[in-house]
This record gives C-alpha cells, structure tokens and sequence, in this order.
C-alpha cells in the first residue's frame, strides 16, 4: 500500500472507531450492516476474485457459521469462542467442499455451489430436533440496553470486518495470492510452470468460507434469532457478489466499496421506490455493472483507491 493509502486507511479507521460515540441506534445499525456486507463481499473475493471460481456458496458458509454460533453458545459458549468456532466450521466446510469441488469449473462448479447451500438449508429445516427445523433457534436475551447492544455489535462486526480485509491484503500480497490470479488468468498454465491449483485454490475457498462464518455467527448473536430460510438465503451470496462487483472484482478496496455504495442504493431505494424496491434496485445495480464493467475502483486512471490485484 501507497503512503496515501495508509493514510487514508488510518483516517477511516479513527472515523468508524468514534461513530458510536455520536451516532443513534438506526444508524449504528446501518452501520452494522453495512460491515456485514462488507465482510460477505471479501470473502467472496478470497475464491471470486482472487482466483476467478464463480461461487455460490456464500450463504452456504454464513448459514452454517450462524448455526455453529448459536448451537454452541445454546450449550454454554461464550460469544466470542462460538463466533470463532463458527468460522473454524465453516473454513472446514470450505476446505472439504474445495476438495470435491473445485475440480468442477465454471457454471458447473457454480451451480455445485449453489446446490449445495440448498441441500443445508433443507437438511436445517429436517433436522428438527437439532436445529429447530423451519421454526429456527433462539438465542437468550443480551443484558445490554438496546444502546449498549447497538454499539458493542457494531464495534464486533468492525473489527471482524477490520480483520478480513487484513487477511485479504495479506493474501493479495503473498504467494498464495499470486497463485490464485495465476489460476485466474490460466489455470492449465498455472499447472504446468509448477503451481499447485489445487492446494492453492482450495485455500482461497476455505478462507471465503471463514470470514463468512464469523460474519454468520455474529450475526446470529445481533439479531438473536434464526430460521434456515434467513441464513441459507440465496439472495446474501447474489449481495456478496453485486457488491464485489459494483466496487471491483479482485481489487483490494473494491469490495468494501461496493458494499458502501450496495448499502446506499438500498437506503435511496427503499425510501423513494418502495413498491418497486426490488426492481429499481436490480435496474440500478446493473446499469452500474454495464457502465463500470471493473468496478467503482475504475473511476480515474489515479483513483486513490488503488490498483487491480491481478496486474
């Protein structure tokens, strides 16, 4: 990163760390979400972007790391360990799905990916006695004022978000990086000069399906309830990828850009389109895709907010 850039990175995060001081729960909670996104967005990009694998697996790793995190704080885990456990699952789950996987490519290895999130779903609404089945699970209600609560969720989902773009900045910068751009441009390739696609890809799948968990089991805990057809949702991986998109796929700064900008669209839309807020959303989104096919990172040959990770 460019002096510039940290910098401007520090600035922001002195901005976020005080906004709780000054802000009222809705916007605290918008905030939330907005980080949530945030993280769904670079978790995508660890597979997406980095190495060029379409998934749909999204929901499938926050699903499972929102169950992970309830099951385990039901029975007596703290909330920080389960958010934890939840990731660790969740990795796990990536790790074994990225082995059987990824040697599908393609709308093939998407539509796998897909499938799979809805076979969870359906196994979550089945699984009665165990997962509450399709009337979902509980959590306890938190002791903390709704003040408080607003706040302490919001500085958890900042730091989780805070942490996975460190971890994406890393990766982009170190070998493994390198070896998932080197499968995005050509995988055979990548083969044959010796890179092992497999290994490599597999972890860049496993590290989508980690911070997705966390931002699963944080989110879990936030909303204090959980149903199949909330967490295994389809539409949280259509967002991921949308955003990733909207601020540029495979860049560093993208994903949390389009998040911000993702959030803001909603915001405008919800308020001034309400009956036709699913549509005016979708026509929006995709003429910004059509318009900035690399990404609101695109805009100025000296954007500030850095180069593209695979040149």
């Amino acid at each position: 990163m460019k002096t510039r850039h940290i910098i401007l990175t520090l600035i922001a995060v002195i901005i976020l760390a005080v906004i709780p001081q000054h802000a009222d729960n809705y916007m605290l909670r918008i905030a939330t979400t907005m980080f949530m996104y945030a993280i769904l967005a670079m978790s995508w990009n660890f597979i997406g972007g980095f190495a060029g694998y379409p998934s749909f697996g999204t929901a499938a790793f926050f699903g499972i790391g929102a169950y992970a995190a309830t099951l385990t704080q039901l029975n007596g885990m703290s909330p920080i360990l389960s958010w934890i456990f939840a990731g660790l699952v969740a990795g796990a789950l990536g790790l074994l799905l990225g082995l059987a996987l990824l040697r599908l490519r393609g709308h093939a290895f998407a539509i796998a990916t897909l499938i799979v999130a809805e076979v969870l779903r359906e196994i979550a609404n089945s699984w009665t006695d165990f997962t509450g089945g399709g009337m979902g699970l509980n959590l306890p209600f938190s002791s903390m004022t709704p003040e408080q609560a607003a706040a302490y969720f919001y500085y958890v989902m900042y730091v989780v978000c805070a942490f996975t773009f460190l971890c994406m900045l890393f990766t982009a910068r170190s070998k493994l990086g390198f070896g998932l751009r080197c499968i995005k441009q050509n995988e055979d390739a990548a083969n044959m000069v010796g890179i092992n696609t497999t290994l490599y890809k597999t972890l860049g799948f496993a590290l989508s399906g980690v911070f997705a968990g966390v931002a699963g089991g944080v989110y879990a805990s936030l909303t204090g309830y959980i149903e199949p057809a909330d967490v295994f949702d389809i539409m949280i991986t259509i967002k991921a990828i949308v955003m990733a998109l909207l601020g540029g796929v495979g860049t560093i700064f993208g994903p949390i850009i389009g998040a911000v900008a993702f959030l803001v669209i909603d915001e405008f839309v919800w308020q001034n389109f309400l009956e036709f807020h699913t549509g005016a959303l979708g026509i929006i989104v995709v003429l910004l895709v059509l318009f900035l096919p690399l990404g609101l990172v695109s805009m100025g040959r000296y954007s500030i907010f850095g180069r593209r990770t695979n040149k």
